[in-house]
């Protein structure tokens, strides 16, 4: 079955998924109990996206699945566009944008003149191009919600990283560590849904002229003898992180931890992780991870439940309060 017929038989769901993920996709069409909508998509010799359904979508509540995943990033935002443009021609009733990982959020404010805010830019395409609602998981800031002229629904990973590394550390020796000041209230959720151990922050600098480099200067907070929890949204290169974990070392910690919702891993992320002395590194999957960037350390979870659930909800007219509030 390529889609769900509501119960009174006045709506059908319809999942899609793009090319940049497409395990994810198959993931959660199988969590919802349903075949993904037969889709054609290549690549003309010039670099242009053909994409076509191979079933008729009109009425139907469709939900369009696309992580904007590297190194073609660029690639992937623009076939999930055109996939809205076609859902939209096609007289789908609503269009739901599903972006597990939601490109260029990074670039949410200006920090220096004559700089461009992408985040929303992005925003303002996905609803140009027919977007009804827009669900994400772990954006980077929160203020991103704002940026869409419609429903976001910003779902948390927390539940699924917390139940994992509750079952890895004793809660009552944990320090949970945000990596930089700005993250401090995220590492405060951690620290209640751990038992309530004491918090910690790593201080850095960075330099606003020189992407992905940040200098770890010293740790806030009471890390000695204990097992540090150090959380963030997604680790990219690994600078932040392996640079964190070394301060955390440095100051007497048992040993560390790593948790972050999205695993970008560009290089050289998988040798500094590595070498980084971090026990354990855990992501989800809302970005694929490829046989390169997997060492023994690297714990992947599924979020595919997460993002089956949250689909359900809206197609059901319930409540997703519970999955981007962190309560789930």
């Amino acid at each position: 079955m390529t889609g769900i017929v509501s119960h009174d038989g006045e709506k059908r769901l319809v999942l899609v998924s793009g090319r940049a993920h497409p395990e994810l996709g198959i993931q959660v069409a199988d969590e919802l109990g349903i075949e993904l909508l037969p889709t054609t998509t290549y690549d003309f010799a010039n670099g242009e996206i053909y994409t076509r359904f191979g079933e008729s979508v009109r009425g139907a509540d469709a939900f369009v699945l696309q992580s904007h995943a590297s190194p073609v990033i660029n690639q992937w935002i623009m076939e999930q566009l055109l996939m809205v443009d076609a859902l939209k021609r096609a007289s789908a009733k609503t269009i739901t944008v599903v972006a597990p990982f939601y490109g260029y959020a990074r670039q949410d404010k200006k920090s220096r003149g004559r700089e461009p805010i992408s985040a929303r830019l992005l925003a303002d395409m996905f609803r140009t191009a027919g977007a009804d609602r827009i669900m994400s998981v772990d954006l980077h800031t929160a203020q991103i919600q704002g940026f869409f002229d419609g429903p976001v629904d910003h779902l948390w990973a927390m539940p699924i990283l917390v139940d994992y590394v509750r079952s890895r550390v004793d809660v009552s020796n944990v320090t949970v560590v945000s990596p930089d000041a700005g993250r401090i209230r995220v590492a405060e959720q951690w620290a209640a849904k751990l038992g309530g151990g004491p918090l910690a922050f790593v201080h850095k600098t960075r330099d606003v002229r020189s992407p992905n480099k940040a200098v770890a200067n010293r740790v806030v907070g009471d890390v000695e003898g204990r097992s540090c929890v150090l959380v963030d949204d997604l680790i990219d290169t690994g600078g932040t992180i392996s640079e964190a974990v070394r301060v955390l070392m440095e100051a007497g910690a048992k040993d560390v931890i790593v948790a972050a919702s999205h695993g970008i891993l560009s290089e050289p992320a998988v040798d500094r992780l590595r070498a980084s002395g971090a026990r354990e590194v855990v992501v989800t999957d809302t970005l694929p991870i490829e046989d390169e960037k997997r060492f023994d350390k690297l714990t992947v979870l599924s979020i595919a439940p997460l993002v089956a659930r949250a689909i359900r909800e809206v197609f059901d007219d319930g409540s997703v309060t519970s999955l981007f509030d962190g309560n789930a």
